[in-house]
């Protein structure tokens, strides 16, 4: 599923992680010290562990954010899954050394306690999986999402109609209303029994999509026609047929169907034969 630059495949994410951070940093504390005084020199290194925690957790989303750019779900799951851990996990346990080796030498003049990378490092790795584990499953959360929202978008426009535009406004048109559609340059026009047109801002393959399958019929590259305003049609040679409409002013009178969509559109305009 294609998304806007813009968009975030993983929201809320920032939300998230602004709340577990302070906790995963709460129970590293819990499971590597075992008489935990509360002071001011504790609440102090809470709050180097946490600002470390948001920084090693926001360098591996931009990395995650550039991956699926560089390397897609959709490419390969798997790939994408391993790579992506495998990755995280060796910036965010690095940035975390360094930065934890950086405020030792600054507050102490001296490197990490050893106990910081056999004990603390291990723990902090195995959040990581965890960190992996909401993105992955955000993703494909919202992916879901994305996909009901737009069957839920396609059965309301079908039962509704069409939104086309007409200057700064949006009209909806009945699908009785509309007598076709069309290529015109760069834009899609829908075409009202009027004779009016409007632009719509999807290709005529969204279109052809959205609309009822009962009601219109996508001829060639350029047409998409409504059954009111086709009249019939006739055989070509090649096995190309040639559709007549009663809408002259609006779409040619006749229409070029291909050998290979003139079967589908017989049995669309005959379906009882």
């Amino acid at each position: 599923m294609k998304r806007n630059a813009a968009e975030n495949p993983y929201n809320p994410d920032i939300a998230i992680f602004l709340i577990v951070i302070p906790f995963i940093s709460a129970i590293n504390y819990y499971l590597t010290y075992s008489n935990i005084r509360l002071s001011w020199f504790l609440f102090l290194t809470f709050s180097i562990d946490t600002v470390q925690g948001y920084i090693a957790w926001w360098s591996c989303r931009a990395f995650i954010l550039f991956l699926d750019k560089k390397w897609p779900y959709e490419k390969s799951v798997l790939s994408r899954i391993s790579i992506q851990l495998i990755a995280t996990l060796v910036l965010g346990l690095g940035i975390i050394s360094l930065l934890t080796e950086l405020t030792s030498w600054v507050a102490n003049r001296e490197p990490a306690p050893l106990h910081f990378y056999s004990v603390d490092l291990f723990i902090i790795g195995i959040w990581f999986f965890f960190v992996n584990g909401i993105y992955v499953g955000l993703y494909y959360y919202n992916l879901w999402k994305e996909t009901e929202r737009q069957r839920d978008e396609e059965k309301r426009v079908k039962l509704d109609g069409l939104l086309v535009k007409t200057g700064k406004q949006e009209v909806r048109l009945s699908f009785n209303d509309i007598a076709g559609f069309l290529i015109e340059g760069e834009y899609v026009g829908a075409v009202h029994l009027s004779g009016r047109r409007y632009f719509i801002d999807q290709s005529l393959d969204k279109v052809e999509k959205a609309v009822p399958s009962d009601l219109f019929f996508r001829l060639n590259r350029q047409y998409v026609l409504h059954r009111q305003v086709v009249t019939g049609f006739r055989r070509e040679e090649n096995g190309k047929i040639i559709v007549t409409s009663n809408k002259p002013e609006s779409f040619p009178s006749e229409i070029i169907v291909s050998r290979l969509k003139a079967p589908a559109f017989k049995e669309w305009f005959r379906p009882s034969h």
